[in-house]
């Protein structure tokens, strides 16, 4: 006799298989970009494999720094065209560049770059520093231990983080 949770998690797997739908993670390796383009959190997503037209929603605004000194923000919509190695058009995702916010307006990638644009000028990031996706808050760096550590420090300044 099968269980009432053996036979949902096989309903679950047919239908999974039957619909075939990727997640936009997986959607993005099919046009040659890594996931951790987009931050954790994507809820939904839409493209329009004809026109490459895309959405993607997430389930809140987001920002993090990466590598210490960037500061990226993505709305809660995310827009734009993509195509092989190309994304153009982007709207809802901005970088902190001194005192002021820029949008990043397209992304391509060269060989194992990454070139972010934000028109004016662009930016080449190492294609490996894109394979895991960042989390809201905390980017890549978010060891709960090290953040524990560093609230107690905020609390008791004579503790030392290391």
């Amino acid at each position: 006799m099968t269980s009432p949770v053996a036979l949902l998690l096989l309903l679950t797997a047919a239908a999974l298989t039957v619909t075939g739908t990727p997640t936009a993670y997986e959607a993005l390796r099919t046009y040659n970009f890594p996931p951790g383009i987009l931050p954790i959190g994507v809820t939904n997503y839409e493209l329009d494999k004809s026109s490459g037209n895309f959405r993607a929603d997430l389930n809140r605004s987001c920002s993090f720094s990466l590598q210490g000194s960037y500061q990226l923000s993505y709305k809660s919509t995310i827009t734009g065209k993509i195509t092989e190695n190309r994304l153009t058009d982007l709207r809802g995702i901005s970088v902190k560049v001194m005192f002021f916010w820029v949008n990043i307006l397209e992304v391509v990638r060269k060989s194992d770059n990454l070139d972010f644009s934000v028109g004016v000028a662009s930016a080449a990031f190492p294609l490996d520093d894109f394979f895991e996706s960042p989390q809201c808050g905390c980017g890549l760096d978010c060891d709960p231990l090290r953040i524990r550590k560093l609230k107690l420090n905020t609390k008791n300044p004579s503790l030392s983080s290391s």
